[in-house]
């Protein structure tokens, strides 16, 4: 089970959830935070956050804030603020976030990209010429 601290700040409140044994295909669009412990195949997209527990199977396209994987994933994931894949997770495909955390026990097969987090600041430094 994923616990309070996992959400993003000001985003704890769960607004869907896809349980075991059902299985879902199309486009999802949602508010807040959605947990899939079940199948999932399609489009997801949100400023919310993506929980996907384990056992369950997302082959997707995702564009959400926050993903925090502990299941299977196979296609892309596009998160504005961070991705976490915990163990015993899986993710097959391309990630791109400026924030990626990856535990111990997981499996990766894709590619990353590390993007700017939106509003960020670049920092210049100043040679000292002479």
């Amino acid at each position: 089970m994923f616990k309070k601290e996992e959400f993003k700040k000001g985003s704890t409140e769960m607004t869907g959830f896809i349980g075991r044994g059902m299985s879902v295909e199309g486009k999802l669009s949602f508010e807040g935070a959605v947990r899939i412990d079940g199948r999932f195949r399609g489009e997801l997209a949100s400023n919310g956050t993506l929980l996907v527990g384990e056992g369950a199977n997302v082959e997707a396209q995702i564009k959400v804030d926050t993903a925090v994987i502990t299941g299977e994933v196979r296609g892309t994931v596009e998160a504005t603020s961070r991705v976490e894949l915990k163990a015993p997770g899986k993710m097959f495909g391309d990630i791109k976030t400026p924030n990626l955390i990856i535990g111990e026990g997981v499996i990766f097969d894709g590619n990353c990209i590390m993007t700017k987090k939106e509003g960020a600041v670049e920092l210049k430094t100043a040679r000292k010429e002479g």
